[in-house]
């Protein structure tokens, strides 16, 4: 299927990608970032900042960005890796993956510059495949050493979800978990809440979670399912109504309607050996649910237990 490449002006080019039943993705080529993905019915699945600046190098507040080789300050370099302020090339050669059935793709691919090597000493390849399909958003990282001597990387899908209102919506899948709470201190704890709900800012890194998260949003009747592997960790991010106000990119009232939630390697970073090569797979689906008042246990319809 023929790659559609849009220019504007000054913003990154970006790719359109659609299936036939409507269902649509956007990616920019700055940052390998998916900023779009509208369901058959054009409804916008992911948050975009307000205030969010789309002219390179800043990065964009909204859609997926990648985390890599860092996530966060977890190391030291830049907040969350240099991988989403890079301008990436369509992948010509993006074997040994299987081509997809009836859905709309596209291959991107980042490799290391004489730049890059100053402030991390490691050639690498990162390819991202993007497949668009019948309510389903699919993205498969994949990152080969291609030095001569082993390195370790850290790697998180940054996902902005588009809600109705974060205060209202929970988060299934991370109970009993224990999670490292960034705003006290990186401590570790154990989550004590039959479902994550939310009232104040949060950041977490929630440790060798299930393959199965769901976000369920009451008022929209819907839920938004993240399936994953490779990527052990979860990030569960909102930093309510202070500190965005303080976030120069993000609208004061943007935290209302928006929640990240990502798919991570973080806690454990992943060890490659030259020529080796790590593949992980996130899939974002939205499932029609009449969850209310506790009528219909989530948990029961995703498989969750």
């Amino acid at each position: 299927m023929a790659v559609n490449i849009i220019n504007d002006g000054d913003r990154s080019p970006r790719v359109v990608l659609s299936e036939p039943t409507g269902s649509t993705a956007e990616v920019l080529l700055y940052g390998g970032q998916v900023v779009s993905w509208k369901n058959e019915r054009r409804e916008e699945l992911l948050f975009m900042s307000s205030k969010a600046v789309w002219k390179p190098p800043k990065s964009i507040r909204g859609g997926i960005p990648i985390c890599f080789p860092q996530v966060a300050n977890f190391g030291a370099l830049e907040q969350h890796g240099f991988a989403r302020n890079r301008l990436w090339s369509i992948d010509e050669d993006p074997s040994p993956l299987p081509p997809p059935n009836n859905q709309s793709m596209v291959d991107l691919v980042l490799k290391s510059t004489e730049e890059d090597l100053k402030t991390w000493p490691h050639r690498f390849e990162l390819r991202l495949r993007v497949i668009v399909g019948v309510g389903k958003l699919t993205l498969i990282p994949r990152v080969r050493n291609v030095d001569s001597k082993a390195f370790s990387f850290s790697i998180a899908l940054h996902n902005y979800f588009s809600l109705s209102d974060v205060s209202e919506v929970r988060v299934e899948g991370l109970e009993t978990l224990d999670y490292f709470d960034n705003l006290l201190m990186r401590e570790r704890y154990t989550e004590q809440a039959d479902a994550i709900t939310f009232d104040g800012d949060i950041d977490r890194v929630y440790l060798s979670t299930p393959n199965k998260i769901a976000i369920i949003d009451h008022e929209r009747k819907r839920t938004i399912v993240l399936r994953k592997e490779g990527m052990v960790d979860a990030v569960v991010w909102n930093p309510w109504d202070k500190k965005s106000k303080a976030i120069q990119d993000l609208g004061d009232e943007d935290y209302k309607t928006m929640l990240c939630l990502d798919a991570a390697a973080i806690e454990n970073p992943i060890s490659l050996k030259p020529n080796q090569e790590w593949k992980g797979r996130q899939e974002l689906s939205i499932v029609s649910s009449s969850y209310f008042s506790g009528q219909l246990d989530p948990r029961k319809v995703l498989g969750l237990r």
